[in-house]
């Protein structure tokens, strides 16, 4: 049979254990979250267009999950058909469509998806830009470079 003191060591011991498992349950590496912005204009279409729309993207990629979610607004577009997020390219050159947007008329315009290595790497170089199209203007009637947050 314990003893009383036995017995209290043992508690004080499960408790110990007990504690230090829970903590050892919620330790995760900490999560690296980059923010791209960018301001969405006819100015920086390619040709540039003389839409009166503006619009404004925040892009947030997860280095641990390689997950990128999205956020787009914009005003005075007129009909806006399709959305995307275009790449690789340099400010003043046009790509190709990295990620489509499943509806651009329901604002605010979000998302996510998960990238591959070479997207995540075209992205941190700023090689990646926002675009939404219109009836007016089916090439692209605003578009934003997406910038690293400072």
């Amino acid at each position: 049979m314990l003893n009383r003191s036995t017995f209290l060591r043992t508690c004080m011991a499960a408790a110990v254990v007990a504690v230090a498992a829970t903590g050892c349950g919620q330790m995760r590496p900490s999560e690296k979250i980059d923010i791209y912005e960018a301001t969405l204009s006819g100015a920086q279409e390619v040709p540039a267009n003389a839409s009166k729309g503006r619009g404004a993207a925040e892009v947030m990629f997860n280095h641990n999950t390689s997950k990128l979610t999205w956020k787009i607004t914009y005003s005075d577009v007129t009909s806006p058909t399709m959305g995307h997020i275009h790449g690789p390219a340099p400010m003043g050159k046009n790509a190709g469509v990295v990620i489509p947007f499943a509806n651009v008329i329901t604002q605010p315009i979000q998302g996510e998806a998960v990238l591959t290595s070479a997207q995540a790497a075209d992205l941190m170089a700023g090689l990646w830009y926002v675009n939404i199209h219109s009836t007016q203007f089916p090439g692209g009637e605003v578009r934003g470079q997406l910038q690293r947050r400072q």
